[in-house]
């Protein structure tokens, strides 16, 4: 069958623009095999990494009909259900482009400097001083805690959809705290207090993460970063005694007004957020003005499932204690 790639092309310093090259390929063979065709036959100007063409080193990351994927896992029939058509010829067209949220530098091929100083930040290592001179041993079920976040090859899917890292260049990203969590859940690691009071900081941390799932959608390996930070944020909130951030009195508030009257009562949730006099006055502009037009509620109802709703979160908040 015949297929157009359209890919991608540009260098440092220069505007990108698509390239668009015309290929005979058969329905099971894998994106990354339609660029060495084309490097090898058409075009050995074409720039992209590649190596263990089989989903284990994450090298051959970029963006395939919109979204982040590995071109060795990904197939032509697969992507047929992706692709537009070309009204000139009505052949399928594949989008191929470099990974987002990286600096590009020549055609797919981009910097992950970034993306490794992300990781770098989270300390992804077991402490050293938890050896003592002696080797570090786990059971099988303790082990098992470790395997999704194992999984993880560094390709950078995650990295390049991630939302809160297109607005935030401080978030160290979804795959540092997957790994990060990794050390959370590790019984060898004795810094976990100190783990956590890190990733607790700012918008740095798990905080800055906007619960937009595509991290999770993207991950070749099955790791769900998302999941991974949900697991670190409430390692931090049962160890916060008291709440010290705006973050987790947040989340805690959140929580205890849905329990309290099914949903959240709008009056008292800004007032426990902030907790301080200093804090309220700068956001008081804005109560005003939501006053004056009706949208702050003066009196409040509980829902009248409020019992069921209390039900469904002290389960769920059992259950996530013994995963």
């Amino acid at each position: 069958m015949e297929v157009l790639l359209q890919i991608s092309r540009k260098q440092s310093g220069v505007e990108a623009r698509s390239q668009v090259y015309r290929l005979n390929a058969e329905p099971g063979q894998t994106i990354l095999d339609c660029l060495n065709q084309i490097k090898w036959h058409h075009d050995g100007s074409l720039a992209f990494r590649k190596n263990c063409r089989n989903t284990i080193c994450g090298s051959c990351a970029m963006q395939i009909n919109g979204r982040s994927a590995l071109a060795c896992k990904e197939n032509i029939q697969g992507e047929l259900a992706r692709a537009s058509t070309d009204p000139a010829t009505g052949l399928p067209v594949l989008q191929i482009a470099p990974l987002g949220n990286l600096p590009v530098i020549k055609d797919l091929v981009v910097d992950m400097q970034p993306f490794w100083q992300g990781l770098q930040a989270v300390d992804p290592y077991v402490s050293s001083n938890a050896r003592q001179g002696r080797e570090f041993l786990q059971t099988p079920q303790e082990r098992a805690q470790l395997e999704a976040t194992g999984n993880c090859i560094m390709c950078g899917a995650c990295y390049a959809e991630c939302n809160a890292k297109q607005v935030n260049p401080d978030f160290v990203g979804p795959h540092a705290l997957a790994k990060a969590y990794r050390l959370v859940a590790d019984n060898r690691d004795r810094q976990t207090e100190q783990r956590l009071a890190k990733y607790n900081q700012g918008t740095q941390g798990v905080w800055g993460c906007t619960r937009c799932y595509l991290c999770n959608f993207v991950c070749p390996m099955g790791v769900a970063p998302m999941d991974q930070i949900s697991k670190i944020k409430q390692a931090i909130l049962a160890e916060a005694k008291p709440p010290v951030s705006i973050a987790i009195r947040h989340r805690k508030t959140l929580v205890n007004l849905v329990k309290a009257g099914g949903w959240i009562d709008e009056r008292r949730f800004a007032l426990q957020v902030l907790a301080s006099w200093r804090e309220l006055l700068k956001i008081a502009p804005l109560g005003l003005r939501m006053l004056a037009r009706g949208k702050l509620p003066l009196d409040f109802k509980p829902s009248r499932g409020t019992k069921q709703v209390r039900s469904l979160i002290e389960a769920v908040t059992e259950s996530a204690k013994n995963v």
